[in-house]
C-alpha cells in the first residue's frame, strides 16, 4: 500500500537537478511496478519477443536501452517456477542499475584480463552483471561483509557460472590492506534506500534525515578503507539507490577530495533520460528518476585514482594451493569443455577449477582473506568413482559432451523440488539434467531408480499455483 511521502524528504531534494516534485509523487501513487531481467550471455545468447519460461504465458520482452542483455517485461511471471532462472541463464534485476554497464564499458578496457571487487555484492545483481563483461581469464572478486547474506551472494555467483569467480566475507578495512591490486572496484553502498521508495513502500517509514547522516558517514568509512587496495590509474565505481545529495554528489566531492581522486565523465543517450549532475566541486554523477525513464531511483559516479605503486605478490610464507598431478588433472579433461584454460587444486577434499592465469590471485587471496567460493567447485576424486558437485553442472566449463537428460516443464519442476524423475532404459551414470538446454544439475540413473542429486537446500518448497 502506499504511503505518503515524507515532507521533509521532497524539501530536501527539492532543488536538485532533474527533480519534479509534482511528476515524482504521481508516479509513486501510482502503484506502477516495472519488472526487468537481465540474461546470461555465458548462457543464453538472445531472446525473442516472448518470454519463454513459461510455456503457457505471453509475456513481452522490451530491450533496456542502456543495457547488452537487458530486457523489460510486461508483466511479473512466476519466477520461482521458471526452471530457466534456477539454471542461471538470467538474473532479476531492477532496470536503472543496470547503468553499472556503460559505466564500466566508458572506462575500463574490458578487452585484457582485470582484477575486479564487488565489494558490497550482496545479493549479486552487480556481480553477475560485472562477470559478463569480463574476459574468461579475469578475476572476480565479489564480497559481502554480512555472513548470513553472503550465503545468497553465493548461491547467485555459482548459478551465473563463471569459473574466475571468487566470493569472500571480509570488512573493507580487510580488503583494504591488498595496496594497488585492483585494476577495478565497486562500491554499491549501503544507503538510506529513497530510491526504492516505489518498489519497496516499506522503506518510506525508515527514511529520516539522521538516517542519511549515518549513511553518509558509513559511505565515507567504506571508500576510505578500500581506496588502498585500488591500484593507480584504476576506476573505482560508487552508486547508491538514494535521491540525497548527502549520499552522492557529496559523497563524489568528498572522493576528489579527500582521496583525491579524479571524475570521470560518462556519455549517456538523450532518449534514456538519465539526469547528469554536477557536484559542487564539479565532479560528473548520473541519476535515474522513475517519473523519466522505466526503473527506479539510482546514482553512479566513476572515479580514478591518480597515486599508487606497482602490486607485486608478495612472497608467501607457507604451502600454497595444494595443485593436482597431471594424471588426476587429466581425469577431470572429461568433464570440462574442451579448450578450456584451466588449473585444477584441491581444497578440503574436494577438487576445484579455476582459469589458469589466476593462480597465483587464488593463492595471494587464499593467504590474505576469508574466502567462501574460489572457481567452480567439481568434486571428490578418488575411490571407485568421480562424485560431482552441483556447481560443476552449473559451471561454464562443464562438457557438452557429457550424458544430458532434457526435462520437460513440469519435470523440471519436480526435479527442481527434489522429487523423484523418470529416465529411459539404457541410460546409466551420472548424467546432467537440462530444460531448454540449460544444465539445471545432475542425477545418477541407476538400474531400478533415478537418484536427484539437487541441493536440498536449494529446493522449491511451494507448490505450483
Amino acid at each position: 500500500m502506499y504511503s505518503s511521502l515524507p515532507k521533509e524528504f521532497i524539501a530536501s531534494i527539492g532543488g536538485v537537478k532533474g527533480f519534479d516534485a509534482a511528476a515524482f509523487e504521481a508516479v509513486h501513487a501510482s502503484g506502477g511496478q516495472v519488472v526487468s531481467v537481465r540474461l546470461n550471455p555465458a548462457k543464453w545468447s538472445g531472446a525473442g519477443m516472448i518470454w519463454p519460461g513459461d510455456e503457457t504465458a505471453a509475456v513481452r520482452m522490451e530491450k533496456v536501452p542502456w543495457s547488452s542483455w537487458g530486457y523489460y517485461l510486461n508483466e511479473r511471471p512466476s519466477f520461482t517456477f521458471d526452471p530457466l532462472l534456477h539454471a542461471g541463464a538470467y538474473y532479476v534485476q531492477e532496470a536503472s542499475s543496470m547503468l553499472l554497464e556503460q559505466a564500466l564499458r566508458q572506462t575500463v578496457d574490458l578487452c585484457r584480463p582485470l582484477r575486479v571487487l564487488d565489494l558490497c555484492a550482496a545479493p549479486g545483481g552487480k556481480s553477475t552483471l560485472i562477470q559478463s563483461l569480463l574476459t574468461e581469464d579475469s578475476l572476480l572478486v565479489s564480497n559481502e561483509v554480512i555472513r548470513g547474506r553472503a550465503g545468497i551472494l553465493q548461491e547467485n555467483i555459482i548459478k551465473w557460472g563463471a569459473a574466475g569467480a571468487v566470493v569472500t566475507n571480509n570488512d573493507p578495512r580487510d580488503l583494504g590492506r591488498m595496496e594497488n591490486y585492483f585494476d577495478v572496484i565497486v562500491v554499491d553502498a549501503p544507503c538510506s534506500g529513497s530510491g526504492l521508495f516505489r518498489r519497496e513502500p516499506e522503506a518510506i517509514e525508515e527514511w529520516s534525515p539522521e538516517n542519511v547522516q549515518l549513511c553518509c558517514q558509513r559511505q565515507q568509512r567504506i571508500l576510505a578503507d578500500i581506496w588502498p587496495a585500488l591500484r593507480k590509474g584504476g576506476i573505482l565505481i560508487y552508486s547508491t539507490c538514494s535521491y540525497s545529495v548527502e549520499e552522492d554528489e557529496e559523497i563524489l566531492d568528498w572522493m576528489m577530495d579527500a582521496l583525491q581522486a579524479g571524475s570521470c565523465r560518462l556519455m549517456t543517450d538523450p532518449a534514456w533520460n538519465i539526469v547528469e549532475s554536477q557536484s559542487a566541486g564539479g565532479g560528473y554523477g548520473y541519476r535515474c528518476y522513475p517519473d523519466k525513464l522505466k526503473g527506479e531511483g539510482f546514482f553512479i559516479a566513476a572515479v580514478q585514482k591518480n597515486e599508487g605503486d606497482a602490486f607485486s605478490y608478495p612472497r608467501q610464507k607457507k604451502q600454497g594451493l595444494e595443485k593436482l598431478s597431471r594424471s588426476q588433472a587429466e581425469e577431470m579433461r572429461p568433464w570440462i569443455e574442451e579448450g578450456k584454460e584451466l588449473f585444477f587444486f584441491r581444497h578440503e577434499g574436494l577438487v576445484r577449477a579455476a582459469p589458469a592465469r589466476i593462480a597465483e590471485d587464488i593463492a595471494y587471496l587464499q593467504s590474505s582473506c576469508y574466502l567462501k567460493k574460489a572457481g567452480v567447485l567439481m568434486g571428490e576424486q578418488g575411490g571407485k568413482e568421480f562424485i560431482p558437485e552441483h556447481e560443476l553442472a552449473l559451471s561454464v566449463i562443464a562438457g557438452r559432451q557429457l550424458p544430458a537428460l532434457e526435462l520437460s516443464r513440469q519435470e523440471a519442476i519436480e526435479y527442481l523440488r527434489k522429487e523423484e524423475i523418470r529416465a529411459e532404459q539404457g541410460r546409466k551414470g551420472w548424467t546432467l539434467v537440462r530444460y531448454q538446454g540449460q544444465n539445471l544439475g545432475w542425477v545418477k540413473i541407476l538400474p531400478n531408480r533415478v537418484n536427484n542429486y539437487y541441493p536440498k537446500e536449494w529446493r522449491i518448497l511451494k507448490r505450483m499455483p
